[in-house]
């Protein structure tokens, strides 16, 4: 009696997870160790998604926590990987685990690139594979109605949960056996079973008749419900695995309350209420009658009507002889009540109590883009603070430049070349001098051309995999379902376009560059001289040593060498901006496991006022300081410039020292420049390099999927009929009597099957009722006339007018009953019926049937009785024709 519903499990198709999410990690995570042992662990997932599914499970303890391992270890790298399709694209495909397909298309499957989606077929696998292995257990003992128990109540847990977060998990329509209507009914299944199962326990333990008839009313409670579900929903009733469901869970509904019925029936005796158990015993037969006479190929029930007609046999007996109680009818009858044991065992991260995170050094997604945000704010303020540095020391040698300062204050002689000059042409020879300049320069052009080819290509495959999907789906229209390739490629084209917009920008810096050292580039090469030609190329002046000694000069130099001081000092401040690191992963971690959000805004500008505060005042006090130097040089010079005597000579002399002053400064700014540009062309040929690598990957995917799509409607066309459906004809569409029969308001049972049995042929129709009249008509018959052939004697009844009693073998039963025996093909039990034949005048002479079969004692689902024959004709018989 105790044979339970277990689910099969869902298959699914081979994926390589340690490929993409390897690549991910190198391409997020600095090289070493930290990286070694990520990829590492995701080769370790990969092996677990293979021992899970991509083999056969046992029914065992063991195949259990493999699979709730691996979905405790998809729920936590969900929040450190970006599973999406324009990220960290897997595609992941699964059959429904009840659509068995045709013999051509194969069974239904869907293939989604989500996370959430492998993580609800990985735990329905979970529940399904729980109901068969409580389906497994031995009930006889403790152990097992225990276990039964608990994995019925989590495999109902794990429905429930489905049915819960589906929809939002897919953002589409699933598949029927994970819809929310199909996990709804089989969580109630599920625990209609449980409860089934403490009722088992509560009887072997002999607990109170009280107790146990609660506990079986409850039972019968769920499966009633789940029977609704099953019978009321759509899509459902499609599935052979459905509609094996639907009789027992009919039988044990009506069992379960039979047995809250006898159990009830026993109190009733203990409370000496004799009509009442006798009212409760009829009930309960009534019950176990029915699953008898319906389902008895799905349920034995026998031991069961033997106990319950035992106790109804004496419990009549002793009223009729002793107690003469009244029988109450069933409506009157106290409803029994429930008891309800068992609950659905919510699913709470780790399933597993042998779960380790493979990727616990791993932060999560959240953090990770927290920090890489914190870090664009950091880059920003530092490159900031070391641009106002640089900005202020640039404009500090201009106004030295224009002032000729310190080579004015160095002109002793006026004939050689003042020793501020000599060592900025000493630096420029040293740093390579034109020639430098030069290289650079010409190296640019590759490194542009070489990003561009890049980028172009990119999008190159962006464009073709793009213009390829809106083929097809402008072939196939509202079959193509997957996301548009325009709408997922936005993110891509938008980065893409900001690349473009770089390239462009760092086009028309590198012409500006090229178009200032156009400009200083004599100047330059000048420096590059010896110091002889270099002095050959300085015009000679009157000395000016009256100057040497004064006050003003001595002022000079010293605000000189104070502004000197302070860019020394920016060079360290520039340095120490540049080596400051703090690693914010662990602030961010504690915001996520205290407040279960981050605010990277507040906790980022309060750590980078905190770290940077110190420093960024030092550099306004850096800038404030060479305003305040600049300031009395300019005054100073002034002083000079009026004690110093003037004329032609002296100011083409200082003329030519400012020009090789600007030169220099000017070769220092494009060196730094041109380096700096060579620097950025190979930094983002390596972005361009994963950008493209991730346009390759996403297009891989989708050509996978585009080409699994095709075949799937390639399939799907070839299961479709050629042809449309061909009415047949009236006649071939209605009962014998011409009327086309109703259709029954009251759900057909399930088709009865006897399983392992060998088939049998149909039962041959029960003989006609010769009517009194057909008799007293033949008695008064002419003895000395022949008798007529039997097959003409054997005339179909004649149809009973309204009001007349009908014989009794021809009564229709209360019920609509199925066939009693299978029909179609496929089913278990199916007998090969022979063809119906065309209409033949000497078919029953020729076959010697003893009479006609009458269309009052047809079966139900066969073909009509041909009409009553005619007597045969004494001319040839024509051959027949079947008609077209």
């Amino acid at each position: 009696m105790t044979n339970f519903i277990s689910v099969q499990l869902k298959k699914a198709s081979e994926v390589d997870l340690a490929k993409p999410l390897c690549k991910f990690i190198q391409q997020s995570y600095p090289g070493g160790d930290a990286q070694a042992e990520h990829c590492r662990a995701a080769e370790e997932l990969s092996k677990l998604r293979k021992s899970a599914l991509g083999r056969p499970l046992d029914k065992h303890e063991s195949a259990l926590e493999t699979l709730l391992r691996y979905y405790d270890q998809l729920c936590s790298i969900e929040p450190k990987f970006p599973f999406s399709e324009n990220q960290v694209c897997v595609t992941f495909t699964w059959k429904d685990a009840f659509d068995k397909g045709s013999l051509f298309g194969g069974s239904a499957k869907l293939a989604l690139a989500s996370l959430g989606y492998e993580k609800t077929c990985v735990l329905f696998n979970c529940g399904a594979l729980a109901s068969q292995i409580a389906a497994e257990q031995n009930l006889d003992n403790d152990e097992g109605l225990k276990a039964a128990a608990k994995h019925y109540q989590f495999a109902s847990g794990a429905f429930q949960h489905i049915k819960d977060t589906v929809l939002s998990a897919l953002n589409r329509e699933p598949t029927v056996d994970i819809s929310p209507d199909t996990v709804g009914t089989l969580s109630l299944i599920m625990l209609a079973q449980a409860q089934e199962v403490f009722f088992l326990k509560a009887t072997r333990d002999k607990m109170k008749d009280g107790i146990i008839a609660k506990l079986a009313n409850q039972a019968a409670d769920y499966y009633g419900d789940a029977y609704k579900q099953c019978q009321y929903k759509d899509t459902l009733p499609k599935y052979f695995y459905f509609q094996e469901v639907f009789p027992v869970l009919a039988a044990k509904h009506c069992i379960m309350q039979a047995n809250a019925e006898y159990h009830q029936s026993v109190l009733a005796k203990q409370q000496k209420k004799f009509g009442e158990e006798i009212g409760r015993l009829q009930h309960a037969a009534d019950l176990v009658k029915t699953v008898a006479s319906r389902y008895d190929e799905y349920i034995n029930v026998k031991d069961l009507v033997d106990k319950i007609n035992r106790a109804l046999t004496a419990a009549k007996k002793d009223n009729d002889f002793i107690y003469h109680d009244r029988v109450p009818d069933l409506k009157d009858l106290e409803s029994i009540g429930k008891a309800s044991l068992v609950k659905s065992t919510p699913v709470v991260v780790p399933l597993s109590q042998k779960f380790t995170d493979l990727f616990e050094k791993m932060v999560p997604l959240q953090v990770q883009q927290s920090v890489s945000v914190y870090n664009q704010r950091k880059a920003d303020l530092v490159n900031r603070s070391i641009a106002q540095m640089r900005e202020a020391t640039n404009l500090a040698n201009g106004v030295l430049a224009s002032l000729n300062l310190p080579a004015a204050i160095e002109d002793v002689s006026g004939d050689t070349v003042p020793q501020s000059i000599l060592n900025k042409s000493k630096s420029v020879i040293e740093q390579g001098g034109i020639q430098t300049v030069d290289q650079l320069i010409k190296d640019l052009p590759e490194l542009l051309q070489r990003n561009k080819e890049i980028l172009d290509e990119s999008l190159r495959l962006l464009d073709e995999e793009e213009n390829t999907d809106n083929d097809l789906r402008t072939k196939f229209k509202e079959r193509w379902q997957r996301t548009p390739s325009n709408e997922l490629y936005k993110p891509l084209r938008t980065e893409g376009a900001n690349y473009h917009n770089i390239l462009n920008k760092a086009v028309q810096a590198d012409g500006q560059v090229k178009e200032r050292y156009q400009s200083h580039r004599d100047t330059i090469a000048l420096l590059c001289k010896p110091e002889s030609e270099l002095n050959a190329a300085i015009p000679s002046a009157n000395p000016a040593k009256t100057l040497q000694g004064s006050e003003v000069v001595n002022v000079l130099r010293t605000l000189l060498a104070n502004l000197d001081e302070v860019k020394k000092d920016r060079e360290q401040l520039e340095n120490d901006l540049k080596s400051v690191n703090f690693d914010m992963t662990s602030k961010f971690l504690t915001a996520l496991a205290q407040d279960g959000a981050i605010n990277e805004e507040a906790i980022s500008l309060a750590e980078l006022d905190r770290i940077y505060g110190s420093y960024t005042q030092k550099v306004q006090e850096s800038l404030k300081t060479q305003e305040e130097i600049l300031k009395n040089i300019q005054n100073a010079h002034q002083d000079f410039s009026k004690m110093k005597q003037s004329n032609n000579e002296s100011n083409l002399r200082e003329e030519v020292l400012k020009n090789l002053a600007v030169a220099n400064d000017n070769f220092v700014e494009l060196v730094a420049n041109l380096k700096e540009g060579t620097k950025f062309y190979n930094e983002l040929t390596e972005i361009l390099l994963k950008f493209q690598n991730k346009c390759s990957d996403i297009v891989f995917a989708r050509k996978t999927e585009r080409d699994e799509l095709l075949k799937d409607l390639q399939q799907s066309i070839a299961r479709e009929p050629s042809a449309p459906s061909i009415p047949l004809p009236t006649y071939q569409t209605t009962s014998a009597g011409g009327t086309k029969p109703a259709a029954s308001s009251t759900p057909t049972p399930a088709p009865r099957t006897m399983v392992g049995t060998k088939p049998q042929p149909p039962a041959r129709p029960p003989p006609p009722v010769i009517s009194a009249a057909s008799s007293s008509s033949s008695a008064s018959a002419p003895s000395g006339t022949a008798a007529a052939p039997a097959p003409a004697a054997a005339a179909p009844a004649p149809t009973p007018t309204p009001g007349a009693s009908a014989p009794a073998a021809s009564t229709a039963p209360s019920q609509a009953q199925g066939p009693p025996y299978p029909t179609y093909p496929g089913y278990p039990g199916y007998c090969q019926m022979p063809m119906p034949m065309a209409y033949n005048p000497y078919m029953y002479g020729q076959y010697n049937l003893p009479y006609a079969p009458s269309p009052v004692f047809q079966n139900p689902g066969q073909a009509p009785y041909p009409a009553p024959q005619q007597p045969g004709y004494p001319f040839t018989q024509q051959p027949f024709y079947p008609q077209q």
